[in-house]
């Protein structure tokens, strides 16, 4: 979806708690949704997928970022996560190290943020290069 307005970080995060709702976790019962912006307003969002095996899973930020990539995107501006357990309250989530160093390949660490948030009046905002700051 291409957003030609500025947008609200409320939109942004009721967006990733709806990609949330989408997320395969039968295994851990934590769910995790994502919301990432393109530098020109595109919007892609994501949710976590486990597998049985554990390591063929994915991420909700790296869903996200994969889908917006194989479409030809390359440059993001942010990146908005929602998580926590099924029919819980939701926590702050953080992007795990993976995500952050898939992050950093494709985003400017000075400038990128990364949004974790409970609900549209209850998020906090970091610059990528203070959750990943000695990068691969």
């Amino acid at each position: 979806m291409v957003v030609s307005r500025e947008v609200p970080m409320e939109e942004y995060i009721q967006m990733a708690m709806e990609a949330r709702e989408k997320a395969y976790a039968p295994y851990s019962d934590y769910l995790v949704g994502a919301c990432l912006v393109t530098k020109e307003g595109a919007v892609f969002t994501g949710c976590n997928i486990e597998n049985r095996a554990l390591t063929p899973g994915n991420c909700a930020e790296r869903t996200a970022f994969f889908k917006a990539i194989s479409e030809g995107n390359k440059e993001f501006s942010r990146i908005v996560i929602v998580g926590g357990k099924r029919g819980k309250e939701l926590i702050k989530t953080t992007p795990c190290g993976v995500c952050r160093q898939v992050m950093v390949e494709f985003c400017d660490p000075e400038t990128f943020e990364v949004c974790v948030a409970t609900g549209p009046r209850d998020y906090e905002v970091f610059k990528l290069k203070d959750l990943l700051p000695h990068a691969f």
